[in-house]
C-alpha cells in the first residue's frame, strides 16, 4: 500500500501575529514555524500506525513550499514517512496548492491521500476535498477513526450532533483530525536517519490563482482584568450582568 501525507508549516500558536503593506501581507519576521497539528499528530501519526500493522506499506510526504519548508519536512520524515516531496511554491490559494498535489499524487497511483482537517493559521478545510475532486476520488471529511478490512476503508467520521461510520473502496482521500491517532514525539534514531531519507524538490505546473487576500484584521484587544473586592459581591453581580452579559 502507497499512502500519500500532505503536511504544511503554521505559525507556533505562541508566534505573536502582525501585518504589514496595509494590512495585506502576513508578517514573518521572528515567528517559529512549526508542522501543522493536523497533518502531524492525526493524518501522519494514523499512516505511521498503519505501515507498522503492514511493513510492506510505503509513506510519501508532500509539501508546496519554499526552502524553509525543508525543517518540517525533515521532522516529518523522522516521524516515520519514508520519503518525502516538496514542490517548490510559495503557498497562494488552497486551489493553487490543491492543484499543485493533484499533479504529483495522479502520476503515483496512491491507494490513500491523507490530509489534516485544517490549518490551524487559515482554518480553510478545504485541501482534502479540493485534491479528491480533481482526481475523481471518493473523499470523507473530519475522520476520527479509520481502519483497513478486507481491503476496503472503514471510517469514522464527526458529523452535528455525533457520528457516523461509512465504508469506501480505495484509493480514497481522507481529512483526519483529533481522535485519528496520538501524538508522537521523533525519537533519536528517527532524528538521526531523517537526515538520510530522500527529499525531492520538484518545480510547480502553472495553476492560475483564483483568489487573493484583500486585508488581514486582528481581533479586537481584550478589556484589562476587573478585580473586585471579595467584600463587594453586588459590585460583581453588577458587572457579570451589565458588562459581561453572563448573568
Amino acid at each position: 500500500m502507497k499512502i500519500l501525507i500532505c503536511i504544511s508549516k503554521t505559525p507556533d500558536t505562541t508566534a505573536k501575529i502582525a501585518f504589514a503593506d496595509n494590512n495585506t501581507k502576513f508578517t514573518t519576521d521572528g515567528v517559529q514555524w512549526i508542522l501543522n497539528p493536523y497533518d502531524e499528530w492525526y493524518s501522519l501519526v494514523r499512516a505511521i500506525e498503519l505501515k507498522e500493522a503492514d511493513p510492506s506499506t510505503v509513506l510519501h510526504l508532500i509539501n508546496v513550499g519554499g526552502a524553509d519548508c525543508e525543517p518540517i519536512i525533515r521532522k516529518a520524515l523522522a516521524l516515520g514517512g519514508d520519503e518525502a516531496i516538496r514542490i517548490n511554491s510559495e503557498e497562494s490559494d488552497s486551489y493553487n496548492v490543491a492543484a499543485q498535489i493533484a499533479h504529483i499524487a495522479k502520476e503515483s497511483n496512491y491507494d490513500l491521500i491523507f490530509t489534516g482537517k485544517e490549518t490551524i493559521d487559515y482554518n480553510g478545510s478545504s485541501i482534502g476535498g479540493m485534491i479528491a475532486e480533481m482526481m475523481d476520488l471518493p473523499f470523507i471529511s473530519h475522520a476520527v477513526k479509520f481502519n483497513l478490512e478486507g481491503g476496503k476503508a472503514i471510517v469514522t467520521r464527526e458529523i452535528d450532533g455525533g457520528e457516523e461510520t461509512v465504508q469506501s473502496e480505495l484509493p480514497l482521500v481522507v481529512s483526519c483530525q483529533k481522535g485519528m491517532a496520538e501524538q508522537r514525539i521523533p525519537n533519536m534514531k528517527g532524528i538521526m536517519g531523517a537526515r538520510t531519507k530522500p527529499l525531492k524538490v520538484t518545480e510547480p505546473i502553472t495553476i492560475e490563482t483564483l483568489t487573493s487576500i484583500v486585508s488581514f484584521d486582528l481581533p479586537p484587544a481584550k478589556a484589562g482584568v476587573k478585580l473586585v473586592s471579595p467584600d463587594n459581591p453586588e459590585e460583581l453581580v453588577r458587572l457579570l450582568n451589565e458588562e459581561a452579559k453572563a448573568i
